[in-house]
C-alpha cells in the first residue's frame, strides 16, 4: 500500500517549488485535530512575515516523532538529503566546538522543516553572515507560579521605558504561552557575552523600579510570585520560539508579534495557527520595520559598569555552560546555607 502524501506548492525567487508532505493527516495537536498539512499551510500563509523574522539566521528545529504530546528532539545541522535550498552556516557553541547550523533563505525551507516534523522554530539573535554578534537584544519576561500573562504586561511596559532611556526602540511578542518577549534591534558590533551584560543591566534597572513585581533571581526558590527576567536567554546558543512560530501547546498558539497599543487587551490564546494568517492580512506585521534602524548597547554597558562598581557582579549561567569568569557558585542558595 502506497504511503499517503501530498505536495504543497511554495513560491520562491527561483520559481514554484513542490514540497512533499508525507503523512499529511497526522494529527499534531490532538485537542484541536490540527494536522501536519494544516501546519504546512500555516507556514506558507505567514511566509513573508515568518521569513523576515527568522530567515538568514542560524535556526534550531524542535521536532516531534508523533504529536506534540510525544517524543521530541532538537535538530541544528542539516540532515542528509536536505534539499539544495536549505543551507547551513558554521557557528561556535559555548563549549568552543564549531558545527553547521541550519539557515532558511526562503519559506520553502521552513515547509521542508515541517515535512521533517518540525513544530517550533528557534532562531538565533544573530545573522548567518555574522553569527557571533547579535543584532537583536532579547528579554524574556517569564511569569512564575502565582503570576500570569496579565502580570507580565506592566513589566513589559516599564521595560519598554527602560530600553527607551537607553536609546533603544523595543518590539514585543507573545511567547505563545504565559510570557512576553521584548526585542530591540541593535548594531551587530558586540559579541554574546557583552549583549548578555546589557540585558542584565536592563533587567536590574527594571527590578529596581518594580521590586515587588519583577526579579532577576536565577534560583526558583528566590523568585517568589514575581515575573522573572530571564537574562540567560541572551547567551550564545540560547534561543526562544521565533516570531510566528507555532508552539507545542494544546491550543496551537503562535509566538505572535503585537503592537504596543494591543498589549493591554491581548490574549495569547487568540493567536493560533488558525487565526494568525487572517490577522496578518488585516493588521499587517507589527515587526515589519524592526530592522529599519538599529540602536547600540552603549548606554546599557555603561549601566553594567556602574553596577559592577557598586558590587553587582556576574549572574549564574545555565548549568550546561562551562564555568565563566566572575560567575557566582552554581549552588542552590538553600543547599549552600545547609552546608554552612
Amino acid at each position: 500500500m502506497a504511503k499517503e502524501e501530498v505536495h504543497v506548492t511554495v513560491s520562491s525567487a527561483h520559481g514554484a517549488r513542490e514540497i512533499r508532505i508525507s503523512s499529511p493527516g497526522r494529527v499534531l495537536w490532538p485537542k484541536l485535530g490540527l494536522t501536519k498539512l494544516d501546519l504546512a499551510h500555516y507556514v506558507v500563509a505567514v511566509g513573508d512575515a515568518f521569513l523576515a523574522a527568522n530567515g538568514n539566521r542560524p535556526v534550531t528545529l524542535q521536532r516531534f516523532s508523533d504529536n506534540i504530546d510525544g517524543e521530541q528532539f532538537f535538530s541544528k545541522n542539516p540532515p542528509k538529503g536536505a534539499p539544495d535550498y536549505v543551507r547551513a552556516v558554521t557557528v561556535v557553541y559555548p563549549s568552543g566546538r564549531s558545527h553547521p547550523q541550519l539557515v532558511f533563505d526562503e519559506i520553502a525551507a521552513a515547509v521542508w522543516a515541517v515535512q521533517m516534523n518540525t513544530v517550533v522554530f528557534h532562531p538565533w539573535p544573530s545573522r548567518a553572515g555574522n553569527p557571533d554578534n547579535p543584532d537583536q537584544l532579547r528579554i524574556d519576561l517569564d511569569p512564575q507560579p502565582g503570576t500570569g500573562f496579565e502580570d507580565a504586561i506592566p513589566a513589559a511596559q516599564e521595560l519598554r521605558s527602560v530600553l527607551a532611556e537607553a536609546g533603544l526602540t523595543s518590539f514585543i511578542k507573545t511567547s505563545g504561552n504565559r510570557g512576553l518577549h521584548v526585542f530591540a534591534p541593535i548594531e551587530p558590533s558586540h559579541e554574546f557575552l557583552e549583549v548578555r551584560h546589557a540585558v542584565i543591566a536592563a533587567a536590574r534597572e527594571l527590578e529596581r523600579r518594580m521590586p515587588e513585581k519583577v526579579t532577576t533571581a536565577w534560583w526558583k526558590e528566590e523568585r517568589g510570585t514575581r515575573i522573572f527576567v530571564d537574562f540567560n536567554q541572551a547567551n550564545r546558543d540560547r534561543t526562544m520560539a521565533g516570531a510566528y512560530s507555532p508552539r507545542a501547546l494544546e491550543h496551537a498558539t503562535v509566538c505572535c508579534p503585537i503592537g504596543w497599543d494591543e498589549l493591554e487587551s491581548a490574549d495569547p490564546k487568540h493567536f493560533t495557527i488558525a487565526t494568525v494568517p487572517q490577522r496578518l492580512k488585516t493588521t499587517g506585521d507589527p515587526w515589519a520595520e524592526m530592522h529599519a534602524t538599529a540602536g547600540t548597547i552603549d548606554v546599557l554597558m555603561g549601566w553594567w559598569e556602574r553596577d559592577l562598581a557598586a558590587g553587582l557582579g556576574e549572574l549564574p549561567f545555565p548549568p550546561d555552560y562551562p564555568k565563566m569568569p566572575g560567575e557566582p557558585p552554581r549552588v542552590q542558595p538553600s543547599r549552600a546555607r545547609s552546608k554552612d
